[in-house]
């Protein structure tokens, strides 16, 4: 691959050393910079960066790019989504327009239930062409790291279809690609008065033959109220564990249920939603190495309560943004509109919430060590703006494209 240099950087941002796996509290208020810098990239990496007052005037490169006016910064790292589903559910926003709930809409065959019957009537191939066009709008809006869920197959084979899906969306895409196994998402119809035989199937039948195939990474489970509960989420922790499978799960999202305790004592990676919290679930995520996840999105879009982000941080925590792209709750994977919402109706600072969808994003999914920021031996993807004059503008430009161009592995996308 070509060694490729970048001068005249205005700012390249999120320059981070190699030991920062993820930021807490305080730590979220500062995104460092380089102003006037260069970026050199070259075998699908990083390996070096500085100031242009410091760069070499004879430096061997294949390419030479003058960026002057624009910046650079670490592509987003997406730790929720449901990017892999079929058609969509445009009639229920219509709905909700109308003055029904998320509950209301669920209770009359809607939600979750409607994308799982059209997905088990959709082939393989189709499924795979209506994903992928999705992802690769989402790398040409600046994700370089993303997590799939399954979640709306709901049977056996269903649930296998969606997960080869995203393997096969990993095997020919080059953006890095997490696959969680989300079968305890909803319960089937024909499982309606006999939940526990659903939740039988899918720890006992379905967890082990994903695992078995290498199909996941995680697993993830609907810890709410007319869903699954807390007993039932940590039997699923539990097997998932024994199989070599962490969790990234689901909760609070409209109540409080004591969950978050729950997954912080089995090790979850994450706990995603947060809308509702209280101080024990705050205690309780101090306690442990989970990260709290917002999903702006989805408070935007139903209308219900935000991730009270300013709490979590002020009480010395991580905060991760993502997502959560899916056809009900959020019909859009475009990080930039979270970032902005997040800052707009979170009030975070653009600082917090560009490291929240970036370094912290990364270590949602386990991906730290490679992704999430501008440092050296970290992979190459990168976000190349149009002119600004400061990462400010990315989230007070809410609507506007800023993007110029995004490499990835190091190689220009597109």
């Amino acid at each position: 691959m070509a060694r490729v240099l970048f001068t005249n950087i205005r700012e390249l941002v999120q320059v981070r050393e190699p030991h920062v796996p993820l930021l807490k509290g305080s730590e979220m208020a500062v995104l460092p910079i380089i102003k006037d810098a260069y970026l050199i990239i070259e075998n699908e990496s990083i390996t070096d960066f500085g100031s242009m007052s410091e760069l070499a005037e004879a430096i061997d490169c294949d390419e030479v790019h003058d960026l002057s006016g624009r910046l650079v910064l670490p592509s987003w790292c997406d730790s929720h989504t449901h990017l892999v589903y079929a058609g969509n559910r445009s009639g229920e926003f219509v709905d909700r327009i109308r003055g029904l709930s998320y509950e209301e809409i669920a209770a009359k065959g809607g939600g979750i239930l409607n994308s799982a019957d059209l997905l088990n009537r959709t082939s393989e191939d189709d499924l795979y062409h209506q994903s992928k066009l999705r992802l690769e709008e989402l790398i040409r809006l600046g994700t370089g790291a993303i997590e799939i869920k399954s979640g709306y197959g709901l049977t056996v084979e269903g649930e296998l279809k969606m997960l080869r899906v995203i393997q096969k969306l990993k095997t020919h895409y080059p953006v890095a690609i997490k696959a969680t196994f989300l079968g305890a998402h909803a319960y089937p119809a024909i499982f309606k008065n006999n939940k526990e035989a659903y939740l039988d199937l899918v720890v006992d039948q379905m967890l082990p033959e994903i695992a078995a195939e290498g199909l996941a990474d995680y697993v993830d489970a609907f810890l709410e109220s007319g869903y699954f509960s807390v007993e039932d989420t940590e039997r699923l922790m539990v097997a998932a564990k024994r199989v070599g499978l962490l969790a990234k799960i689901h909760v609070n999202q409209f109540t409080i249920s004591g969950g978050i305790k729950t997954c912080v004592q089995h090790g979850a990676i994450s706990v995603d939603h947060l809308e509702v919290l209280d101080d024990n679930d705050i205690a309780a995520l101090q306690q442990g190495t989970t990260i709290p996840v917002a999903l702006p999105g989805c408070s935007f879009f139903i209308q219900i309560p935000y991730t009270p982000g300013r709490k979590l941080i002020e009480a010395g925590l991580p905060l991760a943004l993502a997502s959560d792209y899916n056809p009900g709750t959020c019909p859009t994977g475009n990080m930039h509109f979270i970032v902005a919402t997040a800052c707009i109706q979170m009030k975070l600072t653009p600082e917090e919430a560009i490291n929240a969808a970036t370094l912290n994003g990364a270590y949602a999914m386990g991906l730290s060590n490679k992704y999430g920021s501008i440092t050296k031996g970290k992979i190459a993807n990168l976000i190349i703006t149009k002119p600004l004059q400061s990462y400010h503008e990315i989230p007070y430009a809410f609507a506007t494209n800023f993007i110029d161009e995004v490499y990835v592995n190091g190689e220009k996308w597109g």
